[in-house]
């Protein structure tokens, strides 16, 4: 027998059997760093025997419960790279358990390769990091993007099937995504990617990324300088820097960022718009001239205090400032009727955008006894502005000027709870939350083509969820459901407007059950979630785009509603995914006549779409080949999708397919060289048509120096120049195409590190989806 479980059997065995009954023995698990510690073993033992009874694992905040059913019995606790801990059942209260790394094991890993990259537990899909390949992967950005199921790129983060993820690092939300790339592969511990969060989450979140760190540097002040620069051709250079500091001396972190850069980007497009009436009428617009630019600086402050290992809460500011916008779009359209020309038109818009934004978070997250509580407030204020100025002329050298503003002001309050407590050898989650939103919206037109706009909208969200995990033996589950109530309130002109304003009640219930077939891990899940729409798409009135097309809002959109199911099956290095969905009032982009007087004109509305089902599957197979570790990825999507054209209803249902690529080579001195490929078949997504295969292939080169203190990162996209979009939307009597040639893009990212930390803030905010709406 090990050592240390003859040294706590005969420490036991000391113990009067009489002092001992049936009882619930809990805990909470934490690691190096003093995280929370989910997923790891804790195991029931009859004595002297050391007879399996019983056995769970941690939850996500890393607290567990067990019921003892004689007085010999012993609690083993272990996890993936720990020493293995033994712990007598009593006391009934085992308290904050941590710990440490089990260098040995891990090399044994490494040597003989007997651990999964991947393995399902609970509601996510893990990837270990620690002692694997990917440790070398370069940033955190780097490494998310060889995760399995997972695109990372221009601090876009997805899940395949599921779509943007929210992201947290050791439990607290990620704000900002340069935090991501801020992060060494070296220092994260192992990724989980939730494809269906469960009710404990906003019912908008379609997908959950945690990445669990290691043990973080010492006291003391340390700071992380990114310096980025990146060029694509035709739109000229990019530049920004990025500063990051820490200091952290006992409880007390004070850390920040400052961040500038000038941006330039622009748009190559060539659009064209039927419209069948008693004539076809066709517009053909090339808009291969379109060219922003905007300066941006960012500015965030937080501080925080750890009291004791139960107990810290924090502060934070953020500043977003945009300014020196500027936008200058050139277009030529012709229009036709019966294929015969009828008039041409130049056009040239150029435009400014500022916008400013201040949020403000405070958090407390504790323990007391059995319970953890986690408090958020948070509030935001924004103002955005638009000038636009249109000139145009026609083939009769008729000019017009048309000359727009558009102003919004939004503000935000907001406040989440969540309380956790080990019941039933399992852990009971439950919280509300609450939001308030203020939003007006300002139009002018001076020249009185269109109306002018003087709108608010006023919204109240509260939610309320209740979320359960336990585990039967080798079976876990995850049941909860979520109900939210949100009350839509729309003024014109400071009065109520009883026809746009409503109410929505929505439940949200969600499933996880997971478990082992031989060595194979199975995930079944179910999850229901909603899709608001955003602020903007809500407004009624009607922009200016050029004399043929106009764009507007819709104050009776509906939220869109999603059930879904999933299967996740994982052996060694091999991961298989499959979703359905069902989506109801799904939004999409249509083009309606302005009006029947004028039929040239172009209404680009935003509409609910008829319910429809969709299916995706992935498969994705990840080796280790020596110093190469590619990872090849299979996706289907297909859809069940009907909409009315000009000639009758529509069935869009081709199916689309996705090839991604990845290859990351190991090489001498330190290098790592990545080659990727994502190669898109053509098919239908909702009522459009990509009507073109796409190849964006990829190549980057990371190396550091000084033990990871200096890097670069040579990164270049879209080599080929093949990964255009041409794309075709079905709008009843309206058919719209849309041509975007992309680019080559390279880039040049140097960083530099100096006793870099990461920040102990765990505030996780509040209102989060009514922000993104905002």
């Amino acid at each position: 027998m090990h050592k240390i479980g003859k040294a706590l059997l005969l420490l036991c065995s000391l113990t009067s059997a009489g002092e001992i009954a049936a009882q619930t023995v809990s805990g909470k698990l934490i690691d190096e760093n003093k995280q929370p510690l989910p997923y790891a073993n804790v195991v029931l033992l009859t004595l002297p025997d050391s007879t399996f009874v019983t056995g769970t694992v941690t939850a996500e905040d890393g607290t567990f419960s067990l019921n003892t059913t004689t007085p010999n019995q012993l609690v083993r606790i272990s996890s993936i790279g720990y020493n293995t801990v033994y712990k007598p059942v009593q006391p009934a209260n085992l308290g904050v358990i941590q710990l440490t790394s089990d260098t040995q094991q891990l090399g044994e890993v490494v040597v003989k390769a007997d651990l999964p990259k991947m393995q399902l537990k609970g509601d996510a899909m893990i990837t270990t990091v620690t002692g694997s390949v990917l440790e070398k992967a370069g940033t955190g950005e780097d490494l998310l993007n060889k995760i399995p199921g997972v695109s990372a790129e221009d601090e876009e983060v997805n899940v395949f099937g599921s779509g943007t993820a929210e992201i947290y690092i050791n439990g607290r939300k990620v704000r900002d995504n340069s935090e991501i790339d801020q992060l060494s592969s070296e220092q994260i511990k192992r990724v989980e990617v939730v494809k269906n969060p469960g009710a404990r989450y906003d019912a908008s979140v379609k997908a959950v990324i945690r990445i669990i760190t290691k043990k973080a540097a010492g006291e003391g002040f340390g700071f992380n300088n990114r310096f980025v620069t990146r060029h694509r051709r035709t739109y000229g250079w990019t530049t920004f820097d990025q500063f990051n500091f820490n200091y952290r001396k006992g409880g007390f972190d004070l850390s920040g960022t400052l961040f500038g850069g000038r941006f330039r980007n622009g748009n190559n497009q060539q659009i064209g718009m039927k419209t069948y009436l008693d004539k076809l009428w066709e517009q053909k617009m090339d808009a291969s001239y379109g060219k922003n630019s905007n300066s941006n600086v960012q500015g965030v402050l937080s501080l925080n205090y750890q009291f004791n290992e139960k107990h810290s809460m924090g502060i934070r500011y953020d500043l977003d400032r945009n300014f020196n916008t500027y936008t200058d779009w050139r277009t030529n359209t012709n229009i036709y009727a019966d294929e015969n020309l009828f008039e041409t038109n130049k056009s040239t818009m150029v435009g400014e955008y500022p916008y400013t934004r201040h949020s403000l978070n405070y958090y407390y997250n504790g323990q007391i006894g059995d319970w953890n509580i986690d408090f958020n407030a948070d509030g935001m204020w924004n103002v955005k502005e638009e000038s636009m100025h249109t000139k145009e002329i026609t083939n009769t050298d008729t000019e017009m000027n048309v000359n727009t503003f558009n102003k919004n002001d939004g503000t935000l309050y907001a406040a989440k709870l969540i309380v956790s407590y080990p019941l039933w050898q399992g852990n009971l989650s439950f919280g509300n939350e609450y939001s308030h939103t203020n939003r007006t919206n300002i139009y002018i037109n001076n020249e009185g083509i269109l109306n002018n706009d003087d709108s608010r909208i006023k919204e109240n969200s509260t939610s309320t969820f209740i979320d359960y995990t336990h585990s039967f033996g080798n079976v876990d589950m995850q049941a909860g459901i979520r109900y939210e109530n949100v009350r839509f309130n729309y003024y014109e002109q400071g009065k109520y407007v009883d026809e746009q304003s409503r109410t929505f009640n929505n439940v949200f219930p969600s499933l996880n059950i997971n478990f082992p077939i031989g060595k194979t891990q199975v995930q079944l899940s179910y999850s229901s979630g909603i899709t608001r729409p955003s602020y903007d798409m809500l407004r009624s009135n009607i922009y200016y785009s050029n004399k043929y097309t106009y764009q507007t809002g819709n104050p009776f959109l509906k939220p869109v509603i999603n059930q879904n199911l999933a299967l996740s099956v994982s052996y060694k290095w091999l991961n298989f995914n499959l979703t359905y969905n069902r989506t109801k009032d799904d939004i999409i982009q249509v083009c309606e006549p302005y009006s029947d007087a004028d039929p040239t004109i172009s209404l680009l509305n935003i509409v609910n779409a008829k319910p429809y089902d969709n299916i995706t599957s992935a498969i994705t197979l990840s080796p280790t080949i020596g110093s190469w570790n590619p990872q090849l990825t299979a996706q289907v999507y297909k859809q069940w999708f009907k909409i009315d054209g000009h000639d009758g209803e529509l069935t869009l249902s081709k199916p689309r397919f996705v090839i991604v690529w990845r290859n990351s080579f190991t090489l001498p001195v330190g290098f790592q060289f990545n080659v990727n490929a994502t190669y898109n078949t053509k098919g239908h997504s909702q009522n459009m048509y990509m009507g073109i295969n796409s190849l964006d292939v990829s190549m980057g080169l990371y190396k550091s120096f000084f033990k990871d203190k200096l890097s670069f990162q040579l990164q270049a996209s879209n080599l080929l120049e093949m990964d255009d979009m041409d794309c075709t939307i079905y709008s009843g009597i309206k058919t719209t195409t849309d041509y975007i040639t992309n680019f080559r893009r390279i880039s040049l990212t140097m960083r530099y590190k100096f006793n870099a930390t990461k920040s102990k803030y765990k505030g996780t905010g509040a209102g989060e989806s009514q922000k993104n709406r905002m």
